[in-house]
């Protein structure tokens, strides 16, 4: 009879695999091209101008175009998965999100993840996993950090609950702590090659802007992103991991939908700097007409020549009346699949 040999693959955490303090650092390196800008591009009706063109970026005083933030974000993200959310049920939220470096061609990206809180379900068959994720280049630099919590299955239910530690997280980043990209000059920007004459003064605190534009989302992009991102939830590919026989729409491929649609009425607010909370309201799967619109929260000037930060709800929806958030029970509104609250930077 042969000799039983270990097990070489991996089959993911679950919930009972994690610790508190717990610092994972995550595979596999990612190296940054002009491949990932175009394929963003194509996924995505992405349009902002300090993002596409390089003479943009660097009349803004910028090297050259970084690569788009929500891309780098999905790049760090999708390190993370095989370690926190490969046994997911679903990605819960985000919080303190800090975009300290633009990417640029060329960099590599690497990711690492601390465990900050840990909470059984009641149902003793999941619980909730938060991390605070770090990405970094070639340099150690950290490029970005955020907090996320994800709803992770238990492999074994009758194994011990750990202790029920709930981290205290900010309900938003102070705009004194935004980093501003050093060299960033919007004092000579041009808004007729921007898109849109609107700048961080015709914006009020409290204006909700409606963005019009709907995208139908399909299997095949959605995949395609999702992989391109080496994201591997199984939620998202295998259609016996959900009861209904579906695939989950991965939460990135909704936010960057979504921000791409709010080029329309936003064309301005060109680099995101802060993630102060964010929640996926409602599943999104293949067939759903993402729509999306956002509330301006607060404003605020940086030191930076010509740059203001504008604070913005960004609210994806399947469809409905626009400006719907929650109903008199305080519950999302059923049309809502996103709730993203970020920073951005905007000429004055």
């Amino acid at each position: 009879m042969a000799t039983p040999r270990q097990a070489k693959t991996n089959a993911g955490r679950f919930f009972e695999d994690y610790s508190l303090g717990d610092v994972i650092r995550h595979a596999v390196p990612r190296t940054v091209s002009g491949g990932e800008r175009a394929l963003y591009h194509a996924l995505y009706p992405a349009r902002h101008a300090m993002y596409s063109s390089d003479e943009f970026a660097r009349r803004s005083g910028l090297p050259q175009a970084p690569l788009d933030d929500l891309a780098a974000f999905h790049i760090v993200f999708g390190k993370t998965v095989p370690d926190i959310s490969l046994n997911a049920v679903a990605n819960l939220g985000y919080a303190e999100g800090h975009w300290h470096l633009p990417v640029y061609m060329g960099d590599t990206l690497r990711a690492e993840s601390e465990v900050i809180g840990l909470k059984q379900n009641s149902n003793g068959k999941t619980g909730v996993v938060w991390v605070r994720t770090r990405g970094l280049n070639q340099r150690d630099d950290t490029v970005m950090e955020y907090v996320r919590w994800v709803m992770v299955r238990k492999g074994d239910p009758a194994a011990a609950a750990p202790e029920t530690v709930v981290p205290a997280l900010a309900g938003a980043i102070e705009p004194a702590q935004l980093t501003v990209p050093a060299g960033l000059d919007f004092s000579t920007y041009d808004f007729s090659l921007a898109g849109e004459p609107h700048r961080w003064g015709d914006y009020e605190i409290g204006e909700t802007i409606d963005h019009v534009d709907g995208v139908t989302v399909e299997e095949a992009e959605h995949m395609l992103a999702t992989r391109l991102w080496q994201n591997t939830a199984k939620v998202h590919f295998d259609t016996t991991a959900r009861p209904d026989g579906s695939r989950l729409i991965y939460g990135g491929h909704v936010i960057s939908m979504a921000r791409a649609l709010s080029f329309n009425g936003l064309a301005n607010a060109q680099m995101i700097v802060g993630l102060n909370g964010g929640a996926h309201a409602n599943p999104c799967l293949a067939g759903t007409t993402i729509r999306a619109w956002s509330e301006v929260l607060d404003k605020a000037e940086t030191a930076a020549p010509g740059v203001g930060a504008i604070r913005l709800r960004l609210v994806a929806t399947s469809g409905g009346a626009p400006f719907c958030l929650r109903t008199e029970e305080g519950k999302y509104c059923p049309e809502v699949l996103l709730d993203l609250d970020y920073w951005a930077l905007m000429p004055l």
